[in-house]
């Protein structure tokens, strides 16, 4: 049995009308089983992977990342894991600058390369590029982080909704990273964020062709391998790992699952059940989010792996 359906295998092969090298896409909700085969397509198509999920860029963050193990890698070169340090912020522009750098050197080399993540973001960075936003004063930034810090997300998420009620309808509304984002466009424009994103399809890229691949699998099989990744994330040192970080709590990165509910269990919020009970759970909506992130971009081919 094929990795990938016959007409999906098909786009991959090299045209005269289109000497474009290819850009594999493969995405898919947390847990999904994106490592796993990507592994199997870059060792059948003799090439490398590109990692561009946001979190595990950095090296201290691998246990709540599900960060692929040297085993899991089986030899694969494996791009922008363990890339940067936590004390670094990396935003999806600057990835998106510094993977077609990586890119154009292994397309010299491959005519297929795989880039894959659930960073929705940080992949439609690279492969259609990200609408240019103006320059935000640093003090308007950092009195929205203040206001965070302060108040808490669903006092940012109302001020969007009344601001800017068509981004509030867009942006994962617990994504604190995002909801900032646009909040500080709207603050220092004084115009809506969402103003200032094109519409229509995204130009064609120079460099490569993109072929999307999403991967889903029966929902709840999909959650009891979630359950199953918690399990084996609290078993390999997850607790240990945050207690690492708390230092930089407030990083974009650790403002996601896997992080915020430890984060509350060591502050004495709760009990360590009522912490897995959460992780779980809110893994489990973080994945429907990422699936609803992907259903809005018509270009992807869905793969569904269940049972397998």
């Amino acid at each position: 049995m094929p990795l990938l359906p016959p007409h999906i295998l098909a786009r991959l092969a090299p045209t005269t009308a289109d000497p474009r090298p290819v850009l594999l896409t493969i995405a898919g909700p947390t847990a999904v089983g994106k490592t796993a085969l990507c592994v199997q397509l870059a060792q059948q198509f003799d090439t490398e992977i590109v990692s561009a999920d946001s979190r595990q860029f950095f090296r201290e963050l691998s246990i709540g990342t599900a960060k692929p193990t040297p085993a899991e890698m089986q030899g694969v070169p494996h791009h922008f894991i363990d890339s940067h340090s936590i004390a670094e912020d990396y935003s999806a522009g600057r990835f998106a600058t510094d993977c077609h750098a990586v890119l154009g050197q292994l397309f010299q080399k491959h005519p297929v390369v795989i880039l894959t993540g659930g960073s929705g973001l940080y992949v439609q960075a690279v492969t259609d590029g990200l609408d240019a936003l103006p320059d935000v004063p640093p003090e308007v930034r950092a009195q929205l982080h203040a206001e965070l810090a302060a108040h808490g997300l669903p006092h940012l998420v109302t001020e969007l909704a009344e601001t800017d009620p068509v981004a509030h309808a867009r942006i994962d509304q617990q994504n604190p990273q995002r909801i900032v984002r646009a909040l500080e466009i709207t603050r220092a424009t004084g115009q809506p964020f969402s103003s200032f994103h094109s519409a229509g399809p995204p130009p064609e890229n120079p460099l490569f062709r993109n072929v999307k691949v999403a991967l889903t699998r029966e929902r709840e099989e999909l959650y009891q391998r979630i359950n199953l990744r918690v399990e084996h994330m609290l078993a390999a040192g997850l607790l240990e790992e945050v207690r690492a970080v708390l230092p930089y709590r407030h990083h974009h990165a650790l403002q996601t699952v896997g992080y915020t509910e430890i984060f509350g269990f060591l502050d004495g919020e709760y009990d360590w059940a009522e912490a897995v009970r959460l992780l779980q759970r809110n893994t489990r909506r973080y994945a429907k989010r990422q699936l609803t992130w992907l259903r809005r971009d018509a270009a992807y081919k869905w793969v569904d792996l269940s049972g397998q």
